[in-house]
């Protein structure tokens, strides 16, 4: 789907991401989501773990979390992390666009700081809207793109999903 970043360049964000988490904890926005114990999750696009880890917490042991990424070493780091903090709740899966998930099979999908680098978004959104559950939610923040009422668009051209409700950070779209 998308370019992948060099090993490198990839590094040098998830560090970044690490500092941002410090002095801004991803648990905040988190709880716009209204993530329950039990929950299955998918974080499409995880990255480093930012989200992945908080969300492994809030779903506790019945709960589970697919963390999704297109680089190799995201999903390595996801796997340290979880590995470092005794997690045991969190399937990795290294893809560009498939989950490989059963149809209906998620609560929620958390779709951070992605969309802008998707070459493909209308199949990514197929596909996250077919592991959704009828009714659940696609929780959606990208800081590249600004302009509420394109993001609204973006997610909702396709009848897939509609909009509920829109926190202090993140939109929340069920799917339809």
């Amino acid at each position: 789907m998308a370019k992948t970043n060099s090993n490198l360049d990839f590094r040098l964000m998830a560090l970044s991401f690490r500092v941002r988490d410090f002095f801004r904890p991803r648990e905040e926005i988190l709880k716009e989501v209204g993530i329950k114990p039990g929950f299955y999750i998918l974080d499409y696009g995880c990255g480093s773990g930012g989200y992945t880890i908080p969300a492994a917490q809030m779903v506790g042991e019945v709960g589970k979390i697919y963390a999704l990424d297109i680089h190799p070493l995201a999903v390595q780091m996801v796997q340290s992390r979880a590995a470092k903090k005794k997690l045991t709740n969190i399937e990795t899966i290294l893809s560009d666009c498939a989950t490989g998930l059963a149809d209906q099979s998620l609560d929620v999908v958390l779709l951070y700081d992605t969309f802008h680098d998707l070459a493909e978004p209308d199949k990514v959104l197929a596909e996250l809207h077919r592991v959704l559950k009828l009714g659940d939610i696609l929780s959606f923040n990208d800081h590249h793109l600004k302009d509420e009422n394109e993001i609204i668009a973006k997610i909702t051209g396709k009848g897939l999903f509609q909009l509920s409700n829109k926190g202090k950070k993140v939109y929340n779209f069920h799917k339809i």
